[in-house]
């Protein structure tokens, strides 16, 4: 049954990505209801309501979770035990943060779904990373199995004389190790999944990274994605529908010689999908919400024949008057209201 205009739906996390998900939920008539234990994050300026405490205060959920008709979440990296109060409002379920938020769990689950991904092992000591560099090959790369983003968390090995250093890089938490991959190109695929299993996706986008963190999306791809897009398409879908996710959420792929191979899984809307909010008739953000409120999907085509997206990263959001210049600048800012290294302080879309 549809969710009806002048409902309530929860955000569970403050950032970004919750305050679009507002601005997308207020178009369609909802009220929005903001959860993050910040004093005063993006969101909830843009929030009908905002209630701030920690992500496992098992009665501060609950009585949030009272307050709103259905609940969401803008990001993984929370508490499965303690969502759980929210019952059945929770969409998606835990059971796609389960898998999402770590490495070794979605590693096995997308080679469970037939899926491609680098060669892997499971991390708990320095002995697993020997017999990894033995079994895999060096260069490895070490990433901590929860909490990494951003480049967070991750540490190169090319030496086997550096075990113990890269096992002290990542605090020595348990880890994967990943082969190195020789690919051409990193892309994404944004599917968007509702109940009853109906699916729709978006042009896939070509990302450009920097110190693991994105800089830029592009619409059309271009070679060799268009080649491997449609392969990539069928695997997020059959994920999603696997999960049983409600929801928008994002696969980024590698384009490598052999076909398209998978990075990771956000069970959640996507950097790699900002670009959608000029570019596409219908954005992931109002996708998203469409699917946790049981409405009609609504159509993913181009709205122009190329997009492009840059992240504003720390200083470069100084540039907003410049941008705010531009012909055919679409600039979008976040109200953070400190401008560090490596944060995310907005984006621009351009079109054409």
């Amino acid at each position: 049954m549809s969710l009806a205009p002048g409902s309530t739906i929860g955000i569970v996390g403050g950032g970004q990505l919750g305050r679009m998900l507002c601005q997308a939920a207020s178009q369609l008539g909802y009220r929005t209801h903001v959860y993050a234990p910040d004093p005063a994050p993006p969101a909830s300026a843009v929030a009908s309501m905002y209630v701030c405490a920690a992500y496992d205060n098992h009665d501060a959920l609950a009585a949030f979770a009272a307050e709103c008709d259905v609940v969401t979440y803008e990001f993984e990296n929370l508490p499965v035990g303690p969502l759980e109060a929210m019952g059945d409002k929770m969409r998606p379920t835990t059971r796609s943060l389960a898998i999402a938020q770590d490495r070794a769990h979605e590693k096995s689950f997308v080679e469970e779904q037939g899926g491609r991904v680098a060669g892997w092992r499971q991390i708990d000591s320095v002995a697993d990373l020997a017999d990894a560099v033995e079994a895999l090959g060096l260069p490895l790369v070490i990433k901590s199995r929860r909490l990494g983003y951003d480049g967070k968390g991750q540490a190169w090995l090319r030496d086997v004389d550096h075990l113990e250093d890269a096992w002290d890089a990542i605090g020595r938490e348990p880890a994967i190790a990943e082969q190195a991959i020789d690919f051409q190109a990193e892309f994404s695929v944004l599917v968007a999944r509702t109940a009853n299993d109906e699916l729709k996706v978006w042009n896939c986008p070509r990302n450009i990274h920097d110190g693991g963190i994105l800089r830029r999306s592009e619409v059309p791809a271009g070679k060799p994605i268009d080649e491997q897009a449609a392969a990539a398409v069928d695997l997020a879908c059959d994920l999603a529908s696997a999960m049983g996710h409600v929801g928008v959420m994002a696969v980024e792929f590698f384009a490598t010689a052999e076909g398209p191979l998978v990075n990771e899984i956000a069970p959640r809307v996507h950097n790699s999908g900002h670009w959608t909010i000029e570019g596409s008739v219908t954005s992931q953000f109002e996708q998203h919400i469409r699917c946790i409120a049981g409405l009609p999907l609504g159509d993913t085509s181009l709205a122009a024949p190329r997009v492009t997206m840059d992240n504003l990263i720390g200083n470069d959001v100084e540039r907003w008057e410049e941008l705010l210049a531009e012909p055919g600048a679409h600039l979008h800012l976040y109200g953070k209201r400190e401008a560090r290294a490596g944060r995310k302080m907005g984006h621009v879309t351009r079109l054409g």
